[in-house]
């Protein structure tokens, strides 16, 4: 089978220059000697074992020169630095933030009933009226007798509830 690398297009030289790594590589067993035996053949394996011979000696390789490594280095400071475009700061940031600013005034708002203590001053030109007479305890019992029939129809919560007894009542 003498194969010339004329005959071959191109995705069969790729597919052949693969087998012939594979088979130096060690990975492919099943790729035919025969197709090795004409000029092309045995470039490819020259050039293959080439490569890993100077991969494996520091003797093969070719040394770089300082005039080498001085090259690479100007060629590396002409490059043009990479820029980045100006970040834009707009409306995007603005509103950002105003959002931020209305979350916090609508959880202080929200919070700041409970948070408050239940201090009512009284009306300062109010005058303090001596008839009025304390609630009556009657009308406490009722209205804790109430309470605690609706706590027990409720049932358990998971929040514990304050009792609003009033004195020793209960």
């Amino acid at each position: 089978m003498n194969t010339t690398h004329s005959t071959l297009n191109e995705s069969q030289s790729l597919d052949w220059d693969e087998s012939i790594s594979a088979l130096i590589d060690g990975e492919d067993i099943s790729f035919d000697l025969d197709n090795l035996d004409n000029s092309y053949g045995r470039q490819v394996w020259d050039t293959y074992h080439l490569i890993g011979d100077v991969m494996r000696s520091d003797e093969l390789a070719i040394k770089p020169s300082d005039l080498f490594y001085a090259r690479v280095s100007k060629a590396i400071d002409a490059e043009p630095l990479p820029v980045a475009p100006a970040r834009r700061l707009g409306l995007r940031q603005g509103l950002s933030g105003l959002a931020v600013a209305a979350a916090v005034a609508s959880v202080v708002w929200v919070v700041q009933p409970f948070m408050a203590e239940d201090k009512v001053a009284p009306p300062v030109s109010a005058p303090v009226v001596a008839s009025q007479t304390a609630p009556s305890t009657e009308l406490n019992r009722d209205y804790n007798d109430y309470i605690h029939a609706h706590r027990q129809m409720v049932g358990a919560r998971p929040v514990h509830l304050v009792s609003y007894e009033f004195g020793a009542n209960r």
